[in-house]
């Protein structure tokens, strides 16, 4: 049983208890249904100032939460005939497109469903062993509601060039996200290190004595209120563009972690990794591959684009 303590602050004055439970274990191993952290509420796991509440309670900005979670039961990791859209493929790499709200691969509440249990059913047993049972032929990964192109190691050699890519940063990687706000300059570098936030450990944050991260970004379009722009990555932390808009004051539109309460949509971020580019580990060939935008984020922009 793990055992875990917050207090509520101001941002989520007014919030249900269950949808913050939900919200503030969404990007963690700990990740779960609401309908789960209902069940902790209803069995008593759950206590604010020391008093059980109902699910529907409405938290105050100066509240002690305190959440009982039971140990993760392990799950064998099986293959699962989920339909992928492949960008590319060959007999060392698959290059896949990744729809919104699927999880990369398994983890405490995510057993099934996953990027990994569909590439264990299409590769069969051609993936890379490197990182272990519960992330074959994974050498990146993105979030779960971002989409868009992802790569796939079919063997350890492919895995360890397209890692030693990853290191050196000489492979491409670009996003395109909408964010919040009217950005001025129509370009931009943001150089501020990543780690986990001292206020909130569920949470990324700007810190002295983070990692190295570089975030370039680049005007698209305006629409007033938001900007869409393409992003950059010159490393690859965790919520690395998530964290550095909110830095410079643009969060990205949806995001429910970093961004504001008020926000247009209400499934995640609107990040989509759309080019990826690398040398082929066998044939030394440069590609880059482009993952068109899902339609929630297509049909978000001709909404604006009608303002």
């Amino acid at each position: 049983m793990t055992r875990e303590t917050f207090e509520a602050g101001i941002a989520y004055e007014g919030e249900r208890l269950d949808k913050y439970l939900n919200l503030i274990f969404s990007e963690t191993d700990a990740a779960q249904s609401r309908s789960f952290f209902q069940k902790l509420i209803k069995e008593g796991h759950v206590l604010v100032n020391d008093t059980a509440q109902k699910a529907n309670y409405r938290l105050k900005a100066d509240d002690m939460i305190c959440v009982e979670i039971p140990d993760a039961v392990q799950t064998p990791i099986l293959p699962e005939n989920i339909p992928l859209d492949i960008l590319y493929e060959d007999d060392d790499l698959l290059v896949v497109n990744k729809p919104k709200g699927m999880v990369v691969h398994p983890s405490a509440g995510h057993y099934t469903g996953t990027l990994v249990n569909a590439i264990m059913y299409h590769c069969r047993d051609s993936l890379s062993g490197i990182n272990g049972e519960i992330r074959p032929g994974i050498v990146h990964r993105i979030d779960m509601d971002t989409t868009g192109a992802i790569v796939i190691c079919k063997n350890d050699m492919a895995h360890q060039s397209l890692a030693k890519q990853l290191k050196d940063k000489t492979n491409t990687r670009e996003y395109v996200a909408l964010v919040h706000g009217n950005i001025k300059e129509d370009s931009g570098t943001i150089d501020a290190p990543l780690g986990r936030s001292k206020v909130d450990r569920k949470k990324q944050a700007v810190v002295k004595d983070g990692r190295n991260a570089v975030t370039h970004f680049e005007v698209l379009k305006r629409y007033g209120d938001y900007t869409l722009v393409k992003c950059v990555l010159e490393t690859g932390r965790t919520h690395q563009i998530r964290v550095h808009m909110k830095y410079i004051g643009h969060p990205l539109v949806g995001d429910q972690l970093y961004g504001p309460r008020k926000t247009l949509g209400n499934s995640g971020q609107f990040l989509h990794a759309e080019k990826l580019g690398f040398v082929h580990p066998r044939t030394n060939e440069y590609l880059e591959f482009t993952a068109p935008l899902p339609e929630n984020f297509k049909k978000l922009l001709e909404s604006l684009d009608k303002r």
